[in-house]
């Protein structure tokens, strides 16, 4: 499976009022989108888009769990240092699918918050995992092992979005390990075809295997 993100700008601030006199910030907006090819040349079917949703709704925003985050994170995990919003509402009109998030009281939710105050235009960056296939067209057609990991980082340069493609880990492929999100980078599989490939003997086979899963220990701790 691979990380894919989508970035959308079209945004509205809400504030609405407390009790205690202080006011709740909200944004709203097109969270997802299917069913036509977007910018980063891929195309999610609104069927795909409208089950992950369903699970999601149920699983995190309906629980109060559906977290987002201020920035791009380089991986599908939710980092809860990072946190800046909690997703209220996610539903589906059309081809869209429109969401709203509260800003949190937490350090990067005011700074969110301070963000918008100051007439920054904040977009979102949805956050998944999945596998891609060209259809017909010679789209990137997003499969239906689609898994929303978040429905909206908070990105504050929308209008470029390939800046934040190229800087993540998008397009990496991950894979579930006993319960556990790593990290498989081509490079690292393709080194150890070739080491174990190149070893001439059961011993120093074995001398190698060692080797590659204290690589591995290593490439994890990075991840």
């Amino acid at each position: 499976m691979k990380l894919i993100t989508e970035v959308f700008e079209d945004l509205r601030t809400i504030t609405e009022a407390r009790e205690d006199g202080k006011k709740n910030v909200y944004i709203e907006g097109v969270f997802l989108q299917g069913g036509i090819k977007n910018r980063n040349g891929r195309m999610y079917p609104v069927e795909t888009l409208a089950k992950e949703v369903e699970r999601y709704n149920e699983s995190y925003v309906k629980s109060g769990r559906a977290l987002g985050e201020l920035g791009h994170p380089e991986g599908p995990q939710i980092n809860l240092d990072r946190v800046s919003h909690l997703i209220t509402n996610l539903r589906q009109e059309g081809n869209n699918f429109i969401g709203k998030a509260k800003l949190m009281d937490t350090p990067f939710g005011n700074i969110a918050k301070g963000l918008v105050s100051e007439g920054v235009k904040l977009g979102v960056s949805s956050r998944g995992m999945g596998s891609l296939k060209l259809n017909k067209e010679g789209i990137n057609e997003v499969q239906d092992d689609f898994y929303l990991a978040t429905a909206a980082d908070i990105v504050a340069d929308p209008s470029a979005p390939d800046a934040f493609v190229n800087g993540i880990m998008e397009g990496v492929e991950w894979i579930w390990e006993n319960d556990l999100l790593i990290a498989k980078k081509a490079q690292v599989v393709e080194h150890t075809v070739q080491t174990i490939e190149n070893a001439v003997s059961s011993r120093e086979l074995e001398a190698k295997k060692f080797k590659i899963f204290e690589n591995f220990l290593n490439e994890i701790s990075k991840s």
